[in-house]
């Protein structure tokens, strides 16, 4: 399975028996966790997708709404949600991570080096 070198019926045939075992997993899941919710339809496993009215439809979800409605539907009005968001440093900006800004910027111009240089190596073969 090497990308430069020419495909192979056997590696081809390897990655597919991966991909249908993965899709076998990812249905028996799903089964297991929806059950009887789930409608019977020949569509449902096919790898399409729909719009949240159809999987509701469907039986893939319980319901549709927002996380603050459902919550407060379920614990009560009362509860409390706190919106949780990066911490802001002296000069008003978002913190990040620990990262000071100083390093971030002497830091850029070995970054843009660097990307230039994978970028020329990559270029040689025609990617």
């Amino acid at each position: 399975m090497d990308p430069f070198q020419p495909e192979k019926a056997s590696d081809v045939d390897h990655i597919k028996a991966l991909q249908l075992e993965i899709h076998q997993t990812f249905i028996d899941m799903v089964k297991a966790r929806r059950g009887a919710k789930l409608q019977d339809n020949d569509d449902l496993f096919t790898g399409q997708f729909w719009t949240a009215i159809t999987g509701l439809q469907l039986g893939l979800v319980d319901g549709l709404g927002d996380m603050r409605s459902h919550l407060r539907a379920v614990y009560g009005e009362k509860t409390k949600l706190n919106l949780i968001q990066a911490s802001r440093g002296l000069l008003g900006r978002k913190n990040t991570g620990g990262i000071s800004h100083g390093h971030l910027l002497g830091a850029a111009g070995e970054s843009l080096m660097n990307m230039l240089e994978e970028k020329s190596l990559w270029s040689r073969y025609g990617l």
